[in-house]
């Protein structure tokens, strides 16, 4: 088997392969951390590799094989896990000059350790913005993480380190986080599958305010199958997590309409935006190719009119006070190291008053409860997951205004990532599936929002999708 077709694999096709003993973990392994090799100059997806570990962990999942002992959905296969979730032996650094000397980490995060249970090979941790800010993935003390569709774009953020080592074959598999787009934006970017599963479904241990909670993880894989396995192995309840210990019962089986590939009974609702102002006319002609794909599926289609508030402004009141207050402890000291958009956002966050913070909080359960009106009707939500294609990498997410057909149409939040934020907030699963191509060669990306509990839902049309439109066998040539 060449190198390119162990990078590409699926990864539920390489661990029926390596159960089947026709593929060795070992190799499979050797490829992957040889191909990080000759990239990580190029891309820099990561921040540590975790090699020695994994050649061993590689070798007892080969015996384990030979051994006839039982395996695991993931068993021998590669994963690698954003640089905010801890992995034991390691630093997590959350993208800081902060942390950068950090003491490694004493024991895996619980994400980690179900990963591990399933088999998995943690290859090491893939780079993010400082603490996940924005939505490039860029900073002082990492560098830049580049899109491998075109080294001068951005592969998004916060997930970015993740996305562009899963679209370059670097692991087929990545374990991101989603405070505000943060798996779906850089899947957007590079063309891969991401999924933001149901608020609480998977557990959240580290979140700083548990009840309170918007940041969410899940896969980054090149096929839905693969975001439905990590899935599957990510989800259940955690003590530590609030949210979780309900979440099981919050959990739907997929919808029997949706069983066969005769989708008369599914009924879309198409949102063309929500708080930004434009979309390119290349993004908006592939999301209409994914509704006709659904449509041609017998999937009633029909745009969404309904005046919804994506409260924007509260959404930034939350996400940039939330900054202001955390990292406060560290500017004394920290200031002149830290990225200038985590200042920017802190200055921006201290500004707002208690009162502030409090009517967006109530705004939250207002949008919440108007999405939840729309499945009356509806039995999922499609609109694209960016307005654009990629940004420059260069691109400056504090200042800079995002130009959509050579319109300026504000700042990130405003003009590009504006269709994935509102649902960190709502808490509905949410999955960005690749569209298609731009006018300039770089992938687009359409969401799919379901129903509270309803992941089983969003992947099931996600695969329907990617088998009328299939996107996984379009790699980039990195030369």
């Amino acid at each position: 088997m060449s190198d390119d077709e162990l990078l590409f694999m699926s990864a539920t096709r390489a661990a029926a392969l390596i159960r089947s003993r026709r593929l060795s973990p070992v190799e499979y392994l050797a490829a992957v951390l040889a191909a990080i090799e000759r990239t990580q100059p190029r891309l820099n997806c990561f921040v540590a590799l975790d090699e020695d570990r994994a050649r061993a962990a590689a070798a007892a999942a080969e015996q384990a094989v030979m051994a006839g002992a039982p395996l695991g959905p993931l068993h021998g296969v590669p994963v690698h896990v954003k640089d905010l979730l801890d992995v034991a032996g390691l630093r997590t650094t959350h993208g800081s000059a902060i942390h950068a000397q950090a003491k490694p980490a004493a024991r895996d995060d619980v994400l980690v350790t179900r990963l591990r249970g399933a088999g998995a090979i943690i290859i090491g941790k893939t780079t993010t913005p400082e603490f996940g800010v924005k939505g490039l993935t860029d900073g002082p003390s990492f560098g830049v993480t580049r899109n491998p569709w075109n080294l001068d774009r951005t592969s998004g953020g916060s997930s970015g380190g993740a996305a562009a080592a899963v679209a370059a074959g670097l692991g087929p598999l990545g374990l991101g986080t989603d405070g505000a787009g943060s798996i779906r934006g850089p899947a957007a970017c590079c063309g891969v599958v991401g999924l933001k599963p149901t608020l609480g479904l998977v557990p959240a241990d580290t979140a700083r305010d548990a009840f309170g909670n918007n940041t969410y993880a899940g896969p980054l894989a090149r096929s839905v199958t693969d975001a439905a396995t990590m899935h599957a192995v990510l989800a259940g309840p955690s003590a530590l997590d609030p949210w979780s210990l309900g979440a099981a019962g919050a959990a739907r089986p997929m919808s029997p309409m949706l069983m066969g590939e005769d989708l008369s009974a599914l009924r879309i609702g198409y949102v063309p935006r929500c708080a930004n102002p434009r979309v390119a006319a290349d993004v908006a002609a592939n999301t209409r190719a994914t509704l006709d794909a659904w449509a041609v599926m017998g999937a009633v289609v029909e745009e969404v009119q309904d005046p919804i508030d994506w409260i924007e402004y509260e959404g930034r009141v939350l996400y940039q006070a939330n900054f202001a207050v955390f990292c406060a402890p560290y500017l004394p000291e920290w200031r002149d190291r830290m990225d200038p958009v985590t200042v920017a956002f802190m200055e921006r966050g201290a500004q707002f008053a208690l009162a502030d913070f409090r009517n967006a909080q109530f705004a939250r359960t207002r949008l919440f409860r108007a999405v939840q009106a729309l499945f009356d009707r509806y039995d999922m939500l499609v609109m694209p997951t960016m307005t654009r294609t990629a940004l420059p990498a260069a691109f400056d997410a504090a200042n800079d205004d995002v130009m959509v057909d050579g319109v300026a149409c504000g700042i990130t939040r405003q003009g590009w990532t504006s269709p994935q934020y509102p649902f960190n907030l709502t808490g509905h699963p949410a999955i960005s599936l690749p569209s298609g191509f731009g006018a300039d060669g770089l992938p687009t990306a359409v969401q799919v929002v379901g129903r509270w509990g309803a992941e089983a839902d969003v992947l099931r049309v996600g695969a329907l999708l990617e088998r009328a439109m299939p996107w996984a066998h379009r790699t980039p040539a990195l030369t």
